[in-house]
């Protein structure tokens, strides 16, 4: 038995679930509107205010599919009703980001400016305040949106492991190198 894929979903107040014929699965809130299609093989069900996902048997692949969608649900669930927030800290003497609208405008040390445009569904906010490092906040309903979002804004400059200079997220722990030993 799937340890995930048993758990129904239970539906916080204003959140809303419509499921078609085609297996598309559609969730309201407060926060927004996101869909996914599940697998064919799979049935979805809405019960006394839970989602409860179905398999026929128990082939690997199924077993599989059903706690993947179970997850996959359980996360558009939270994210239209409390959302998803990931910030970004930038590490670097001289390293600034301003947001004009969706457009994130970064200077990372490079001979020129980074301007990274932000899709519709994430909001971002960039916050500089003196004697601190700069921070990106990104809110959003859809997690992997979000995250895949957050990856590419860090792809630009990832931390390196002697200084630590460059973008990582708040609270993330670093492996530290030591440099060059001094010659004796």
């Amino acid at each position: 038995m799937s340890r995930i894929g048993i758990l129904p979903i239970s539906l916080p107040e204003g959140a809303t679930i419509n499921v078609d014929d085609k297996n598309l699965v559609t969730v309201k809130g407060p926060k927004g509107e996101l869909h996914q299609q599940v697998d064919k093989s799979l049935k979805v069900k809405v019960e006394e205010q839970q989602l409860i996902i179905e398999r026929p048997n128990d082939e690997i692949r199924t077993k599989a599919m059903h706690g993947l969608y179970r997850s996959l649900l359980n996360n558009m669930v939270t994210g239209v009703s409390e959302g998803y927030t990931i910030q970004l800290e930038l590490v670097g003497v001289g390293y600034r980001a301003e947001t004009k609208g969706q457009i994130l405008e970064l200077s990372l040390g490079y001979s020129h400016d980074i301007h990274f445009r932000i899709p519709e569904e994430v909001k971002v906010e960039a916050k500089t305040e003196r004697r601190s490092n700069p921070v990106i906040t990104l809110t959003s309903a859809d997690k992997q949106l979000i995250g895949q979002v957050a990856a590419k804004i860090r792809s630009f400059r990832p931390p390196e492991p002697y200084k630590g200079k460059g973008i990582k997220f708040v609270g993330e722990q670093l492996r530290r190198k030591a440099g060059k030993s001094a010659a004796v």
